[in-house]
């Protein structure tokens, strides 16, 4: 089981849609996403529920986890979102990051095209080794 943590500071945006949509896309039987912070917000941004529901993805029951090294343990890959000297790190884990902006209180034209981004950097990694064999 490959296992991919997304990441952010207050993981509640960018990493929350992030594992939603590998989640949603990966073969359940060989991998899967969490999404967690260094700073968890107290919620998902509305916004980012808003966008993400119009598409049949409900992120109502998601909430905000803080990156622990427990959670990080059996991990492969860590995914931050832009967050410069803020990102979390996770020892021994190999790390991309996506330079995505926070959809924190933008409007929803700019939310929806982050979360368009943000799908399709998902489905090239998910057509990427170790993945491609999924």
């Amino acid at each position: 089981m490959v296992k991919v943590i997304f990441a952010c500071v207050h993981n509640a945006g960018r990493s929350q849609m992030a594992a939603a949509f590998f989640n949603q896309l990966a073969d359940t039987q060989k991998a899967e996403a969490i999404s967690a912070g260094t700073e968890p917000g107290v919620r998902v941004h509305p916004e980012v529920q808003a966008v993400m529901q119009e598409i049949g993805i409900d992120l109502s029951a998601a909430k905000p986890q803080k990156l622990t090294e427990g959670l990080a343990q059996g991990a492969q890959l860590l995914i931050t979102m832009g967050c410069g000297d803020k990102c979390p790190y996770a020892p021994g884990l190999r790390r991309d990051d996506w330079p995505l902006p926070d959809p924190k209180g933008r409007p929803l034209e700019e939310v929806r095209a982050l979360r368009d981004e943000i799908r399709s950097r998902v489905i090239a990694l998910l057509n990427s080794a170790p993945f491609d064999k999924a």
